[in-house]
């Protein structure tokens, strides 16, 4: 049921030793997971029938199960000539029980609901979406895949790489005799993205086979695993500090948790350490940490780049809700572009699990009298409003208990408009917010603390907020003037719209926006004279960008007590983003990007909002919250921004990047490492190592950069790792984007995500990085 690849048919001995030996491989694999023995982990690897479904009509059975590798799950292939499929658990970004994805709530009856889960994947891969034959064989399903993916996620690096290592071993053992020849050699390590010539593969070969036998097996084995993984950079930063008879002392410890990595620790600390790391007793015993214990302490996250104290909510959290950056999403139901790509209740899923706390809802009447939300006047296909309230009620809170904003463009007439408001009472209930805090409007906003678990709806309102307006009381509906975004339909590769400055709006739906009540912006001067702070505009980018070139002060202080909403221009078809950070220098809080468009500037809105608990919310600084504050970030005059910093950096090596073309069985990346600074325009810089030719196991740079820094509190810095390509662009390997005031000193070890913001398991940077005062 396995193969991987075409062998010869086995006797039948043959096949029952090769299936011993399969149950050995998972064996061993479970005991390294620490699953030895677990049920649910053998109920995934006995495996077995799923109905696939794909519409009311397609629904297949299928055989599914877990491979012995305990990492990559095979299932059949209905289709005769077409080889059986295999997905790795890495690849899982979640498992959904019930009928709980769109395929699923559509062409599933209710009655089967506990039979159906769905199986998330990262990116844009098609959900799985499967019945089994009852409600407790789905539930155990489900528990056994969340079992493995939690242990997966919570391994090492090390743990990891090991895993990694010794299954890329297994799979160039191709005729499973447990022995490794010179060429299974070669084709494990082409595997493990190294290239080697053939007299240095032939070294190595002879120096681990002790035997001469002409193959590896058993101690040779675990010989040449040992040369590969020799991490010559570790010897050196080891040997400077270990000065007890050739290991590290408690003491030894602490003087390069005080001198190298710059940390705040006691004794104390440095014993923690050796007892949370060291894998040696006799070691331990002696308040000792050997070379591997060392090695284990720098790929956990006490060495890790990021400042494990920023892991969890840490800021105050109790300011008005202005003085925050929000992780903020445009056009949130599409997968795609904006003309022509699908929208979808699961890309609200998507942002909402990212802890994105404002999404965007564009709403046009549709049939049957029920709102759609889609992109006006495109080919972009259309989901109900109604099911896109639901999945944002199930889905608001799964990761960050802080507000989530619904940002309505209301297209609808006024009868889709009360209906509108209907589910958003009914399906929401209690979670959203009806009227203000304490039932009277106060002078500023409430915080985030306050409104946790809280749904704000932004939108027009036909009056002041306790404002007993005309006879808005009596009727259903008025006029208001129309919204910017709603405006901006002819920039938008779109049909323009007939123009017209006032919408019809209905008294139900304007009711329910208290705090983000949108406005026309007309300036500076005139939002201070005559705006209320709960009165918000938005902005299109060029717009925005220039008001924080030529008013940058100006638009910090209206900042500073009102709400601004940025979002890209309609140009961007493409469903491109702008850089975000221009923007959040000018205190800018709802910074809206296209979320469903993998990019540079969604890895620095990933690393912006890293800190702080990957709550959404991440607290201003206080220069940008001070009503005193003159900063400016384009001139930088003296003030309590301009705290000057040198920022070193040296790139070491990387460890484990994985191959980009993995249809090539050549194919080896030739990488570079390139840090970026990103923050006030004196700070902005790039510095780049050069590239290694053939390895993307183990390169080496050892290449120093320093960075002067103006307004740290402003600073982000991303790590970019790239296969150089002389002939046409490079390619992304990896990356990794983070504020500067979250970075530790010293020897770290830098995690890799992918274009998309996913974790690649087994690869990393090792960098040195300081911080310090400029003199």
């Amino acid at each position: 049921m396995s193969c991987l690849h075409k062998r010869p048919k086995r006797t039948k001995s043959e096949e029952q030793a090769f299936q011993e030996q399969m149950k050995k491989v998972a064996l061993e694999n479970g005991k390294r997971l620490g699953l030895e023995g677990d049920p649910d982990l053998q109920f995934l690897l006995d495996g077995g029938k799923l109905v696939k479904i794909r519409s009311r009509s397609w629904k297949k059975a299928r055989f599914f199960k877990l491979l012995e590798d305990c990492k990559t799950f095979w299932h059949e292939s209905g289709k005769p000539f077409r080889k059986n499929q295999t997905f790795s658990i890495d690849d899982i970004d979640s498992v959904r029980m019930g009928r709980q994805s769109e395929g699923l709530n559509k062409h599933t009856d209710p009655s089967i609901d506990e039979q159906c889960f769905a199986i998330i994947f990262k990116g844009r891969k098609k959900n799985l979406d499967l019945m089994a034959a009852s409600g407790p064989e789905a539930k155990q399903w489900v528990t056994g895949l969340e079992k493995i993916m939690t242990t997966m996620r919570n391994l090492s690096r090390q743990q990891n790489s090991e895993h990694w290592i010794i299954n890329c071993m297994r799979k160039a053992d191709k005729n499973d005799d447990n022995q490794m020849s010179l060429k299974e050699l070669k084709h494990f390590l082409r595997q493990v993205n190294v290239e080697v010539d053939d007299s240095y593969a032939e070294e190595i070969f002879k120096k681990c086979d002790t035997s001469n036998s002409g193959s590896l097996e058993g101690s040779e084995i675990k010989h040449f695993y040992d040369l590969l993984t020799h991490r010559e950079e570790i010897d050196v930063v080891y040997g400077n500090f270990a000065e007890t008879e050739g290991q590290m002392s408690a003491r030894d410890l602490l003087n390069f948790l005080l001198n190298e990595q710059r940390e705040q620790v006691s004794m104390e600390d440095a014993l923690k350490l050796i007892e949370k790391y060291e894998v040696d007793e006799t070691a331990k015993q002696k308040n000792r940490m050997t070379k591997d214990g060392f090695l284990m302490y720098l790929h956990h996250e006490d060495g890790s780049i990021f400042n494990p104290a920023h892991k969890d909510v840490y800021q105050d959290m109790t300011q008005p809700l202005n003085h925050y950056y929000m992780s903020s999403s445009h056009n949130t139901y599409l997968m795609e572009d904006q003309l022509k790509g699908p929208s979808s209740t699961e890309a609200y899923i998507k942002a909402l699990m990212k802890s994105c706390r404002c999404v965007e809802l564009d709403c046009w009447d549709g049939a049957n009298g029920e709102p759609v939300i889609y992109h006006g006047y495109t080919l972009t296909s259309k989901v109900l409003f109604r099911d896109v309230i639901r999945a944002i009620k199930e889905y608001a809170f799964k990761t960050s208990d802080y507000p989530v904003v619904l940002s309505l463009e209301n297209h609808c007439t006024v009868e889709q408009q009360k209906l509108m408001a209907h589910y958003l009472i009914s399906i929401l209930g209690d979670a959203l917010v009806t009227r203000p805090l304490g039932n009277t409007m106060t002078k500023n906003f409430p915080s985030p603390e306050e409104l946790k678990g809280k749904i704000l709806i932004k939108g027009k309102r036909l009056n002041k907020v306790n404002a007993a307006s005309n006879n808005n009381s009596t009727i259903d509906e008025d006029t208001v003037s129309e919204e910017d975004e709603a405006a901006d339909c002819k920039d938008n590769g779109q049909k323009p719209k007939p123009k017209k400055s006032k919408i019809k709006l209905a008294k139900a739906l304007s009711d329910i926006v208290i705090y983000c009540k949108s406005v026309h912006f007309n300036g500076f001067e005139h939002a201070k004279e005559n705006q209320e702070f709960y009165e918000m505009s938005s902005f299109k980018e060029t717009k925005a960008f220039n008001l924080a070139e030529t008013s940058a002060t100006a638009y910090i202080h209206h900042n500073m007590d009102k709400l601004s909403r940025i979002y890209p221009a309609g140009s961007r078809t493409d469903s491109s983003n702008y850089n975000p950070v221009p923007m959040w220098n000018v205190g800018c809080q709802i910074v809206a990007l296209n979320f469903q468009t993998p990019s540079k500037e969604m890895h620095i809105n990933q690393g912006r909002f890293l800190p702080n608990g990957v709550c959404g919310y991440v607290l201003k600084p206080e220069f940008q919250r001070s009503l005193s504050s003159q900063f400016d970030p384009n001139t930088l005059t003296n003030g309590p921004w301009l705290q000057r910093k040198n920022f070193y950096v040296m790139v070491i090596s990387a460890q484990q990047l994985p191959k980009l073309n993995k249809d090539k069985q050549k194919s080896i990346v030739d990488p570079l490492v390139r840090v970026e600074i990103f923050g006030v325009p004196a700070d902005n810089g790039s510095k780049e190592t050069h590239y290694i030719e053939n390895n993307g196991f183990n390169p080496m740079w050892n290449e120093k950069f320093h960075f002067d820094i103006h307004v740290p509190e402003l600073a982000m810095v991303r790590f970019v790792v790239e296969d150089y390509d002389s002939t046409s662009q490079n390619d992304l390997i990896g990356q990794y984007c983070l504020p500067l005031t979250s970075v530790q000193n010293g020897y770290r070890h830098v995690p890799l995500l992918t274009k998309r913001g996913d974790i690649i398991s087994s690869a990393g940077l090792f960098v040195h990085l300081m911080l310090i005062d400029a003199q």
